[in-house]
């Protein structure tokens, strides 16, 4: 079975989580793309009352497209449920997320939800964080040069650059993205804050002690993983 067909299969098992009334938080990413064309069907179909909190522009076009009605965090500074991806979960569900250039913006709808919801394929479960992927930040522009030059001294940081155009990508904050290569995460809470504590860095893709549920698209089916 392909990631995608696993990606689905969490994103349907999810679905009983849903509740008609419910405020939405919806990330970023192809897990999450899958959710949202299932909950525009359920609204077509049930005729649920449902709205969405969009963490990027192609989130929120998606919902759009989707018939789930937006809204925002002016409105409804509490939400029900929020659900997102990944690109790592470690055992205690902690998370590395941005490789969407999305995570400030994810950090800050999951921390608004009363129960906050991960979706991945088995391929994105490992044992530390920093195993498969990168550390991602968002980047003010005008501090780029000496923030690159901070996150030397924890690894090996670099630029994001657009495969579709020339120059940096640029998230929908209007900042940048540096991603953190070779970084030995030790006490993942303290880290956290160090990183965040350098001038110009708005955010980093280290979500620590956030996620209540992971559902997880396996050859064998969905498992559901809660905290040690």
């Amino acid at each position: 079975m392909d990631r995608e067909a696993l990606k689905k299969m969490s994103a349907e098992a999810a679905l009983e989580q849903i509740k008609d009334g419910m405020i939405l938080g919806m990330g970023s990413g192809s897990t999450v793309m899958h959710v949202i064309k299932l909950v525009g069907q359920r609204i077509k179909n049930e005729d649920m009352a449902i709205m969405a909190v969009p963490t990027s522009y192609d989130t929120a076009q998606l919902c759009i497209s989707s018939n789930i009605p937006l809204t925002t965090l002016d409105e409804h500074p509490s939400l029900d449920l929020a659900i997102d991806g990944a690109d790592e979960v470690d055992p205690n569900l902690n998370l590395v997320k941005g490789g969407g250039a999305a995570l400030t913006r994810e950090k800050i709808v999951g921390s608004a939800a009363r129960l906050f919801m991960i979706l991945v394929d088995e391929s994105k479960l490992v044992k530390k964080l920093g195993e498969k992927s990168h550390l991602p930040f968002e980047v003010l522009p005008f501090a780029i040069t000496p923030v690159i030059h901070r996150l030397q001294d924890f690894g090996k940081p670099q630029l994001r650059m657009s495969a579709k155009k020339l120059g940096p990508i640029v998230t929908d904050n209007g900042n940048f993205i540096v991603d953190l290569h070779h970084l030995e995460i030790t006490n993942y809470s303290e880290m956290e804050k160090q990183l965040n504590n350098i001038p110009g860095v708005i955010e980093n893709g280290l979500f620590v002690n956030m996620v209540d549920l992971v559902y997880v698209g396996s050859e064998k089916g969905v498992k559901i993983l809660t905290k040690i």
